[in-house]
């Protein structure tokens, strides 16, 4: 728990929500990042819909959501793998609650610019999400931040910002979290390029 803000539980070398405690956030924080990390929904089931083994993983304000959609109905943008009221994954790779499922998560931060209060898009955010080595989510580029309530929009914020895991009153356990800082985007220096061939 050295490198979070707040401590929940540790079993077994488990990282557990503890519900009621509030989210964690990263001491550090990040731009473009690539992000592993595994996780399991109560093997209890209990509860429907966002109700069920749910919780999240945000950058800064953008979620992919995590939740028990193995057999279980919910809203299409809200489901697991899904960035959260944006877009649906492709396919529902759920494994069965209680087992342990995978998330690599590729996030290319957005350019914002402030001017005279509002906030211009220089350069979108843009979310990959392969869940249990399924793509789900193929390079989503973000409309703004992931609000549960109203339309996403782009807000200010600093162009580096801690990962937070939610706590929405599930037992929801993770392990094997790690994280690599990625460039920007994928224009290399002009120096670095090969050279052409006739």
């Amino acid at each position: 728990m050295s490198e979070w803000d707040k401590e929940w539980k540790i079993e077994n070398g488990e990282l557990v929500c503890v519900p009621g405690r509030g989210d964690i956030r990263t001491k550090k924080t990040f731009g473009s990042i690539q992000l592993h990390l595994e996780f399991a929904t109560p093997s209890v089931v209990s509860g429907r819909s966002q109700g069920r083994g749910n919780s999240g993983v945000f950058f800064g304000p953008y979620e992919v959501q995590i939740l028990d959609s193995y057999d279980n109905e919910t809203y299409y943008d809200g489901q697991c793998a899904s960035i959260y009221k944006q877009t649906p994954p492709i396919v529902n790779a759920c494994r069965p609650p209680g087992e342990w499922q995978t998330y690599d998560i590729i996030f290319n931060r957005p350019e914002l610019k402030i001017e005279d209060g509002v906030t211009h898009v220089i350069r979108p955010g843009y979310i990959t999400v392969i869940h249990n080595g399924v793509l789900v989510v193929n390079r989503h580029e973000l409309w703004g931040s992931t609000f549960f309530h109203r339309p996403s929009v782009y807000e200010a914020h600093p162009p580096t910002l801690p990962i937070r895991l939610q706590d929405h009153g599930n037992d929801i356990r993770f392990r094997n979290i790690w994280v690599r800082e990625i460039p920007d985007t994928n224009v290399r220096p002009e120096a670095t390029r090969a050279p052409y061939f006739q």
